[in-house]
């Protein structure tokens, strides 16, 4: 379920003229018996609400006088958001003749044409009031303070997001509501300005229209509406001189290439998108390659498993995005982790609708291709996650059989998508083998026959930042570690980021330094522990022309690494063993 809580106007919208009719107030009931939440968001002060609407309880929260004060009808607790009007502010308005005026907890509300009275005397008074309209209405609240703040004090509440939010509204004071929801729509009987702005429109009017919608959501969560909220999707990049993007809500999304073919990249770009729209998102991270992106809460690393009842709790605040690093866990007891953790988020998605993305990097090693998954473990309907991996054949069929939307990147793109029809039971159109270039990938839909699209990904803005911290001073897993063991192995000094491999390099002797060069040891961890084939190539060339010179090739090689990854500024370590 992705809109989880309907968050709705009262006059004008709910009500008319004041009241509730019998048959609105069925549909609020046969929206909560649908599993989703009710929040009332009004510009009335809550004494005159309490009394015109004794079926509030019906509403988990209230958010009244335009978005000042908070209200829970379940334990009649009251929350103001906002300072209280000065007495010397609303005595200045009465001496100007302003009336009917009333005065809320924050709310100072009076009518049209008022409004100039109202607007010097705030700038005589050098007050940062605002005015708000809302059909001839003239409410002056503290600045900042709309019906989405306080809509987003209530979700907080809740722990719900926006994202899972649909808003409702007839009025001038209802944009701000509107905008802030994930879907919005407004009542036949709204204003033509609003009607512009809203993702939709009711065919019926006030309540009736209300009722309208919560058919629509119950029977359909809106799903058929989706194609109107292209503002949410996620952006991947040109195709044909068109801009293609994901949608925000959709089928769950497979990345596959070989090593270093890009498909790091093009899931950054995707999680950068997801990102920039405040989704929420949850990685399963089996290598540590996201441990050091900005804004992210890691749970588990080298040293320590993850938790999986702190990874849900963490989970529980909307705004928390958690990195689930494996590092510090044996491979074989990697997938049972997962399978076990899996459930607990999609229950927590039913509920809230959070996660609104789960990435699975490496999906290979939590559903490798022997996996039977137990029964019902995996939805048939399964959504918004974003796996990577580096051959479709390598995965379980039951996941296959959920993918819904395949990016391949690297020379063999065409091979690789042709390889995953088959093992998942489709066909693809009929197309011409892709020659994808460097930051290309080829974009299928599942069930789609029309030709595969190559798509020339954004590029992304943190991906190779994000590679540079890990590789220069993050913490490699011992398995993608560098090793100097020396001719004769008899060190063991673990390199676990490019930083100690520069440090232990420039302690180690001579002879264990070239013959690490020279054997191709070092290029080949630059190529598939740091994941760099220029580097790579780099190395061999120096190990080729300087080889026989440990000097000039430590130098060179220090060179090389520098220039592409800004290292800490430190002093050498001590070299446990070195001469």
């Amino acid at each position: 379920m992705r809109y989880q809580v309907l968050a709705c106007d009262y006059d004008g919208t709910l009500a008319h003229d004041g009241r509730v009719n019998d048959d609105t107030l069925k549909a609020l009931e046969k929206l909560l018996a649908s599993g989703r939440k009710l929040v009332l968001v009004t510009g009335r002060e809550l004494p005159d609400l309490l009394e015109i609407f004794p079926q509030i309880n019906l509403f988990e929260y209230v958010v009244a006088e335009n978005g000042a004060l908070l209200y829970k009808p379940s334990s009649k607790e009251e929350q103001p958001l906002a300072e209280a009007p000065s007495a010397k502010f609303v005595n200045a308005l009465k001496k100007r003749g302003v009336g009917p005026m009333s005065v809320g907890r924050v709310i100072v509300a009076t009518r049209e044409p008022h409004e100039t009275a109202v607007l010097e005397t705030i700038r005589d008074q050098g007050l940062e009031l605002q005015v708000i309209f809302n059909k001839g209405a003239v409410m002056i609240l503290p600045a900042g303070v709309n019906k989405s703040t306080g809509l987003a004090a209530a979700l907080k509440l809740m722990k719900l997001s926006p994202h899972n939010a649909v808003g409702v509204g007839d009025a001038e004071n209802d944009h701000a509501l509107l905008n802030f929801c994930e879907f919005s729509f407004a009542v036949a009987n709204a204003l033509p300005s609003l009607k512009e702005a809203a993702d939709a429109v009711t065919k019926a009017d006030h309540g009736a229209g209300v009722a309208e919608l919560i058919d629509r959501m119950v029977d359909t969560d809106l799903l058929d509406l989706d194609v109107r909220i292209t503002h949410h999707h996620l952006p991947l990049g040109i195709s044909d001189g068109e801009e293609v993007s994901l949608p925000a809500y959709g089928p769950c999304v497979l990345i596959c290439g070989p090593s270093a073919s890009g498909k790091s990249t093009v899931a950054t770009t995707v999680l950068e998108a997801i990102a920039s729209q405040k989704y929420q998102y949850c990685i399963i991270d089996p290598e540590g390659d996201y441990e050091t992106l900005d804004n992210v809460l890691v749970l588990g690393g080298p040293q320590s498993a993850p938790n999986a009842d702190e990874i849900i709790k963490a989970l529980q605040n909307p705004e928390t995005n958690v990195v689930v690093s494996m590092t510090g866990m044996s491979i074989p007891d990697r997938p049972p982790f997962f399978l076990d953790l899996l459930p607990r988020l999609l229950k927590l998605r039913a509920e809230t609708g959070r996660p609104h993305w789960l990435i699975l990097d490496e999906v290979h090693h939590l559903m490798p291709a022997e996996w039977k998954p137990p029964t019902n473990l995996l939805p048939d309907n399964w959504h918004n996650a974003l796996m990577i991996t580096v051959h479709p054949d390598l995965l379980a069929k039951p996941l296959l059989e959920r993918i819904g939307m395949l990016l391949t990147v690297g020379a063999d793109a065409g091979e690789t998508l042709k390889n995953f029809a088959e093992a998942a039971g489709v066909k693809p159109g009929r197309f011409k083998k892709p020659d994808l270039q460097k930051g290309e990938a080829l974009l299928w839909s599942k069930g789609d026959k029309s030709v595969p699209q190559v798509v020339k990904v954004n590029p992304s803005q943190s991906g190779r930042r994000r590679h540079r911290r890990k590789y220069s001073e993050g913490s490699l897993p011992p398995e993608r570690s560098f090793y100097f063991k020396g001719p004769e192995e008899k060190l063991n000094l673990r390199a676990q980021n490019l930083m100690m491999f520069l440090q232990i390099g420039d302690g180690v002797d001579d002879d264990t330094w070239t013959h690490h060069l020279t054997n191709g040891d070092i290029a080949d961890w630059f190529r598939k522990g740091i994941k760099d084939d220029a580097l790579a190539e780099e190395a061999e060339s120096i190990a080729e022309s300087s080889g026989d010179s440990p000097g000039e090739s430590r130098k060179l090689i220090r060179q090389a690494v520098e220039r592409d990854y800004t290292l800490p500024a430190t002093g050498p370590l001590p070299v446990p063993g070195a001469g």
